[in-house]
């Protein structure tokens, strides 16, 4: 397998764990399996490309499946179909490719966390106040909550996610903690399926009150 062909195979595997929902849970091996492999491969064709993937730090790997981890993971994602050396082998797309690639081109803004792009428009400068950070989260809030159907109750680590580098981790928690105690929205535990380290790292922790998965806008 050369180099570019690789190179396509990292590209076509985060493309199906993004479109199989791997940002938001684990997707089992047999999933991305069934998506990937063509009948004349075999799963052990793809293991380098995933262990490598792996050390980039754009996927995590346990016994039972694979997870992107967004901001890198859809870092290398874009860079990859941006590509002028990718494509589709053979002659015939599978559906799953061709659908997966209207909805990246239509959900760009959101998918590409973490990149210097627009968010509805506003530019992905750094965060400097606490009045900043309130009106981008909740923007991140709406466009997650109406994206996928979260029903009013949105990961807060797919709101860090979201917001990417624009602040420190530290400051991610305190204006969250404070956007709580001014009664703008509510930082809630519950259980999450599938949770895996990362996502735990990247929600947040209440002091004297443990870990909080969600968040919901409050009635103002």
């Amino acid at each position: 397998m050369t180099s570019q062909n690789t190179a396509q195979t990292r590209t076509r595997l985060l493309l199906a764990l993004w479109d199989l929902g791997g940002t938001q849970l684990e997707v089992k091996k047999g999933q991305l399996t069934k998506r990937i492999v063509s009948k004349s491969q075999k799963v052990a064709d793809y293991q380098g490309s995933l262990e490598e993937l792996q050390n980039q730090g754009a996927i995590a790997i346990s016994k039972k499946g694979y997870s992107l981890i967004s901001t890198k993971g859809l870092e290398v994602l874009g860079e990859g179909l941006r590509s002028s050396d990718f494509k589709f082998e053979g002659t015939i797309v599978g559906t799953w490719a061709a659908n997966a690639l209207v909805k990246w081109i239509s959900q760009i803004d959101v998918a590409v966390t973490g990149a210097d792009v627009p968010v509805n428009g506003v530019k992905g400068g750094a965060i400097a106040s606490y009045d900043e950070f309130k009106s981008v989260a909740l923007e991140v809030y709406d466009k997650l909550n109406y994206e996928y159907n979260f029903n009013n109750l949105v990961p807060i680590y797919r709101i860090r996610r979201g917001i990417g580098d624009r602040v420190s981790r530290t400051e991610f928690s305190e204006w969250l903690l404070e956007m709580q105690e001014k009664d703008v929205l509510q930082l809630m535990a519950g259980e999450m399926r599938d949770i895996t380290p990362d996502k735990r790292d990247d929600s947040i922790t209440i002091p004297g009150g443990g870990l909080r998965y969600y968040t919901k806008l409050l009635n103002t």
